[in-house]
């Protein structure tokens, strides 16, 4: 392979660069490209005088330097450098007149006089473009020094020191005992922690009882199930085909692989090559044989159809494009799908880029259903033990006991440029494998295939691979995870229509750090979650949010609610009914009756499960594209129709809704209400503060133990008036209510537990 073009990168894209990375507030000696010029040219010019040429307004390129520099076919010159009076760029942006006037008013985009001004300084100063950042190898720099020299941990707190010093402020103190072991367990598990893990942990007087703590929760199976939670979201996993009848395939083992990758912290760039090209690369020495091919199930993630009448040609089209917008989206942090049809308006990816990259999927054996109408595509038998270990599969697939794998075919299918993306006009050219052109070449013997394309996103810059940036993006996310968002906050986009990273010499270096450490992303969290950084408490004062609403000097933690599956697991946790059992085919919780109805081809009826299934982790929950599990759904579960880098966080009627009546709730509340009961002993106060210990790592307030006991008395009342109204309450769910405990009783203190259960600090990391 040979180096990218822009390996070796001129010494001044390095001062551009050091420029707007300076700390924010200083003075600056001429606006800077990346920071104050790239964005607004990208959001108010690039689409009519960006990288699209077939699309490309008066022969203008205003995200090239040379371009933007030259002589227009008019004879005038958009842009001349020290001289914004001879610059047409700054006339049509100043004019008033509306036929001339850029952005032209039909676009509804207009600048502001400081854009304006800024446009004007820039190109007075010189005109310096540089390379956007994202196309640049990341590169270490020194920490900086600060005065505040016992306040770090490691280095990432030097950097964030450092910006915090040149602003003026100081880090918050560190968050108390129990809230951190609270917050680093739900961020590394997905869990809280439980009573007895909370009582050894403030207990515990050696100086290194945090890092200990977490060594154990990142060996902990659950940090493996919490991982796969958020690689499933990227790589849009799920139980069904989602176009049409959305029916089910076989395809849980591979959840079982990732589970199985991350329990083993299998570096990442082998986790890559494994997804893309297990099927090629084959079982590494010591490697149980499986691994590869069960990885490889990830290039049959897509959503397919299986309707017996479909144009093969237009869904060839259709999942080719599918693989492009993941691979780029999941590695790349790139929006190459929007080379579809043109070329990309806002980066330097060609429409032949786009089916250039696809074309490395072209050899995937997956079509037979478009001819036959039904999935006779390459499966095998499915393992008699789950990959992931200690366990027998719990449950034989709902579909035949097969799983979907990846086999090469013989002869890879033509791909051809489609002329607007249309999928019926064969005039465009024959390509081949090959990657992104301003990126390179990849120097194979023969054609490259989907192997080569994992080697070059994880292989160095150096010898022409990308593996530098892919490590910049998945760096970006992991920060997410225990930040609440990233370092580049655009996770999903890291191009130009993307915002800048706060803080782009930590990102670089912990992108570096990813790769040094030999890909080991569970070192990279461990560094993460043992910082100074993350320890902070999460208050804010309102000075703070006034200076720094969005946390993006990182002052403090953040608070957050917990994603749809850890909402559950909590309340299956701390009510005793959580199984815990590694991996096997996918379980149905309660779900409304009469959800599926407009399921056809085929109709289903919807079964939840009657045994212990009901209470496994949200992990394993059926995920069904186009009726996406309603608890899952109201709290901003994705139905992975697509790569998803980060979850929204919603606020809606629908999420108390579901606390208060899902049967996971209600019974969750029911058998937490047995230990209440039990450990209070005819004592409503310890059975109170038991609650708040179990649910919230805490005792009540006297506030809320008057209030609690005023609610358990009403209810007291109320079902023991009314038991038909107390057994209804009781039968929810499969669980076996405890028979010692009076009825009304029982009721009553349900009704204290879904109280505690529905409490903001019950369901959210602070």
């Amino acid at each position: 392979m040979t180096r990218l073009i822009f390996a070796v990168v001129p010494a001044v894209v390095f001062v551009v660069l050091g420029a707007w990375a300076t700390i924010a507030g200083a003075e600056m000696a001429a606006p800077d490209f990346n920071r104050d010029i790239r964005p607004i040219l990208s959001r108010n010019c690039f689409a009519c005088h960006g990288p699209d040429e077939g699309d490309r307004q008066a022969g203008l390129r205003l995200d090239d330097g040379d371009a933007a520099l030259a002589v227009l076919a008019s004879g005038a010159r958009a842009i001349v450098a020290g001289s914004p009076e001879e610059s047409e760029l700054v006339a049509r942006v100043e004019s008033g007149d509306p036929d001339a006037v850029m952005p032209p008013p039909h676009t509804n985009h207009s600048l502001t006089g400081a854009q304006k001004r800024l446009l004007s300084d820039w190109i007075a100063a010189g005109a310096v473009y540089a390379s956007h950042w994202a196309h640049v190898a990341p590169r270490r720099q020194p920490a900086p020094s600060t005065r505040q020299s016992a306040w770090p941990v490691n280095w990432i707190d030097h950097f964030v020191l450092g910006r915090l010093e040149a602003e003026g402020l100081s880090p918050s103190p560190d968050a108390e005992s129990v809230t951190l072991l609270r917050r680093v367990s739900f961020d590394l598990t997905g869990l809280p922690p439980t009573p007895d893990e909370i009582i050894a942990f403030i207990s515990d007087s050696s100086p290194n009882r945090y890092e200990r703590a977490v060594d154990r929760l990142l060996a902990s199976p659950r940090h493996a199930e919490r991982m796969a939670m958020w690689w499933l979201d990227l790589v849009r996993y799920a139980d069904t085909v989602g176009y049409h009848g959305d029916q089910e395939h076989a395809v849980s083992p591979y959840r079982d692989w990732v589970i199985k990758a991350f329990l083993d912290n299998v570096p990442f760039d082998r986790f890559t090559t494994l997804q893309l090209a297990g099927d090629l690369v084959g079982a590494a020495p010591g490697q149980h044989p499986d691994d590869p091919i069960l990885a490889s199930a990830y290039n049959r993630l897509l959503q397919t159809s299986h309707e017996a009448g479909v144009q093969a040609k237009e869904y060839r089209a259709i999942y080719q494009a599918d693989r492009i917008r993941n691979v780029s989206a999941v590695w790349m942090g790139a929006t190459i799908g929007c080379a579809q049809c043109h070329d990309h308006k806002y980066d330097p990816y060609t429409t032949r880029d786009f089916y250039s990259l696809g074309a490395f999927f072209a050899d995937i054996d997956d079509e037979s259903h478009l001819e036959h109408g039904e999935d006779e595509s390459p499966t095998v038998r499915e393992p008699e033990k789950s990959v992931v270990g200690p366990f027998d599969r719990d449950q034989p697939v709902r579909v035949e006991r097969r799983l979907m794998i990846t086999r090469a075919l013989s002869s890879p299918r033509e791909v051809r440029v489609l002329p607007r993306g249309n999928w019926n006009d064969d005039t465009g050219p024959l390509v081949g494998p090959a990657i992104p052109a301003f990126l390179g070449r990849l120097e194979t013997q023969g054609r490259a295939n989907r192997a080569d394309l994992a080697r070059w996103l994880v292989g160095p810059v150096s010898t022409g691979g990308i593996g530098e940036f892919t490590a910049r993006v998945t760096a970006n996310r992991i920060w997410g995870l225990f930040f609440g968002a990233g370092l580049c906050r655009s996770v999903g986009d890291l191009g130009g229509q993307g915002e800048l990273p706060d803080h782009p010499e930590l990102l670089d270096a912990l992108a570096l750090e990813l790769i040094e450490g030999g890909w080991n992303v569970r070192s990279l969290i461990r560094t993460i979650v043992t910082s100074r950084t993350y320890r902070q408490s999460s208050y804010a004062s309102p000075e703070m949010l006034a200076r720094d609403p969005e946390n993006r000097l990182l002052a403090r933690q953040g608070r957050w609610r917990l994603q749809a599956e850890s909402v559950r697991d909590t309340a299956l946790a701390v009510s005793g009914l959580l199984v815990e059992r590694l991996g096997g085919a996918s379980v149905h919780p309660y779900q409304p009756a009469g959800y599926y109805r407009h399921l056809n081809f085929p109709k289903r009826e919807y079964r939840p499960d009657k045994d212990d299934r009901q209470w496994r982790r949200g992990l394993y929950i059926h995920w069904q594209r186009m009726f996406l599990h309603p608890q899952l759904l109201a709290f901003d579960a994705p139905a992975r129709e697509e790569c998803t880098a980060a979850r929204a966080r919603s606020n809606t009627p629908k999420a108390p809704l579901v606390l208060l009546n899902d049967p996971t709730f209600v019974e969750a509340a029911r058998k937490l209400a047995e230990l209440a009961v039990r450990h209070g002993a005819g004592d409503d106060e310890a059975g109170i503060s038991f609650l708040w210990n179990r649910v919230l790592s805490r005792v009540p307030t006297s506030e809320e133990t008057a209030r609690v006991a005023g609610l358990l008395a009403r209810r007291r009342e109320e079902y023991g008036a009314n038991r038909k109204a107390a057994a209804a309450l009781l039968n929810v769910g499969v669980a076996p209510a405890d028979p010692s405990h009076d009825m009304a009783e029982l009721a009553a203190w349900t009704s204290v537990a879904r109280v505690a259960l529905n409490l903001h600090e019950a369901i959210a990391r602070y």
